[in-house]
């Protein structure tokens, strides 16, 4: 495989990864509407700390764990900051 294909399977998974990515932040919106309705704080560390526990878990290679869970905390906190962006523009 030369330089060229494996970018081109790189784009074809970025494509992938955008479509999920925005499927995933339709339901953090979902939940910023949930914890405005109850009154529940954004930073749920218990829960961040259970999801990075199960993504870690997930991970067959071990050269990418850690790759893999700074990747998906800053996931994490863009969506905590997104949460705190939507319930700023509802008020």
């Amino acid at each position: 495989m030369n330089l060229e294909q494996i970018r081109d399977d790189i784009d074809a998974l970025d494509g992938q990864l955008v479509a999920l990515l925005e499927r995933r932040m339709a339901l953090v919106s979902q939940v910023a509407a949930y914890k405005k309705q109850t009154g529940k704080a954004i930073l749920d560390s218990k829960r961040e700390e259970e999801l990075l526990a199960k993504v870690a878990s997930l991970v067959s290679q071990p050269d990418f764990k850690d790759t893999i869970l700074a990747t998906y905390s800053a996931i994490l906190q863009e969506s905590r900051v997104y949460q705190v962006r939507k319930l700023a523009e509802e008020q």
